[in-house]
């Protein structure tokens, strides 16, 4: 059952979303609600996240940019086991320090870097790949943003949630976990692009 941000309070849903993510793990994962900031921190867990790089194609020549990056396992692991360059965004400066030092463990800091601040104001336009795992709001206050500033051929993944009218080029789904996979096309960026 999805539940729409149009009936019910936003920081609602963001707790039952948080509530549902750990009850149906078979692992649980931490999830921080952090005051004032549109999603909360929930972890993607690491096989999904794999899961999500293969579902885009993921390459040595792409630049995954993921969006909301917390600790910073999905670009980590572009870099780590699919060769690309990555870059995370996200607002918590100790989310930053992790993913620097998970990247640092990795080995992968000539290839990743991670950037304190808003993603609704993060620079997208060399990505190749977008990365996201936040709410479906969320997805739709960011859709023209990734339309307008992604070129043609760049592909979106996202953890979870939909784009709301913009279907999906693919689907994949695991247990109870979904990964959608959009591209950019000249099409796309007319239809749903403005808002």
């Amino acid at each position: 059952m999805m539940i729409r941000s149009t009936r019910l309070p936003k920081q609602i849903i963001c707790w039952l979303f948080a509530v549902a993510l750990i009850m149906c793990a078979s692992t649980p994962l931490p999830a921080q609600w952090e005051e004032g900031k549109d999603v909360p921190y929930v972890p993607t867990p690491q096989k999904t996240v794999e899961m999500m790089l293969s579902l885009a194609g993921v390459k040595s020549g792409d630049l995954v940019i993921d969006l909301g990056c917390g600790d910073g396992r999905i670009v980590v692991t572009a870099a780590q086991k699919f060769g690309a360059r990555g870059r995370g965004v996200d607002f918590n400066p100790e989310r930053i320090r992790e993913a620097e030092e998970n990247a640092r463990k990795a080995g992968v800091t000539d290839r990743v870097q991670f950037v304190q601040g808003d993603f609704f104001e993060a620079d997208i336009r060399e990505a190749t790949v977008v990365t996201l795992y936040l709410l479906p709001d969320v997805n739709l206050k960011l859709r023209p943003k990734l339309l307008k500033e992604l070129k043609v051929g760049a592909r979106i993944v996202s953890h979870s949630f939909d784009m709301g009218d913009w279907q999906p080029d693919k689907e994949q789904r695991e247990d109870y976990r979904v990964v959608r996979l959009w591209t950019v096309t000249e099409k796309a960026k007319a239809a749903y692009g403005g808002q």
